[in-house]
């Protein structure tokens, strides 16, 4: 008897082979550009009605402020009137607009913010820069719409001695007696890129 010999043949089908025998491709995997982030400052206590209520597992936790953004980077480009447009609204941040949660009645530089959640844009001119709080929340961050403003707060800025390569938010409680562990009702925001921080004072009102 004549013996057979048995092999497996693979046969390599392209892209669009593969689709024109109703199969799918495989998604590649891929790394988005930018980050996301958040920040957050918690109050050991939540408003309910005109009353305090310490932190107890019968309510809902503590009170919180928070702000989520999608964390861009640089990699090589110009941020000040490059990534960061000069005399134009600009998204804050990447992708989703940035977004402002806040749990307590919040006074940002000198404008007044009842508890909620807001979308935060920056505009950047030659006479200063200016943080946008908008009413509208889901934004894509390209979606600004004036109509929504709530009011500008002022930035105060500083040059840096390094360049920061990525957009960095910091809610920095002021903590004049560190070794109690606790910080007062107020702080400032900070907002680092490129070679420039921004910042603003908060306190939370009572």
């Amino acid at each position: 008897m004549t013996p057979r010999y048995f092999g497996l043949v693979f046969v390599l089908l392209a892209p669009e082979m593969v689709a024109a025998q109703g199969q799918t491709p495989a998604t590649p995997l891929r790394i988005a550009a930018s980050s996301q982030a958040s920040v957050e400052v918690h109050l050991n206590a939540r408003r309910i009605g005109n009353q305090w209520y310490e932190e107890d597992a019968s309510l809902s936790g503590p009170s919180r402020i928070a702000i989520s953004y999608g964390q861009p980077h640089a990699r090589g480009r110009r941020v000040e009137g490059g990534l960061i447009p000069l005399d134009t609204v600009w998204r804050f941040g990447a992708n989703m607009a940035t977004a402002l949660h806040s749990d307590v009645d919040l006074t940002l530089g000198d404008l007044k913010l009842p508890r909620g959640d807001y979308a935060l844009f920056i505009l950047y001119t030659r006479a200063g820069w200016r943080l946008i709080v908008n009413r509208g929340t889901g934004y894509w961050g390209t979606d600004y719409d004036a109509s929504k403003d709530v009011g500008r707060v002022a930035l105060a800025t500083r040059t840096l001695p390094e360049l920061e390569e990525s957009l960095s938010i910091y809610l920095v409680p002021q903590s004049p007696r560190p070794t109690t562990g606790y910080a007062d009702l107020s702080g400032v925001l900070r907002i680092k890129w490129g070679t420039t921080e921004l910042s603003a004072p908060w306190r939370v009102e009572q």
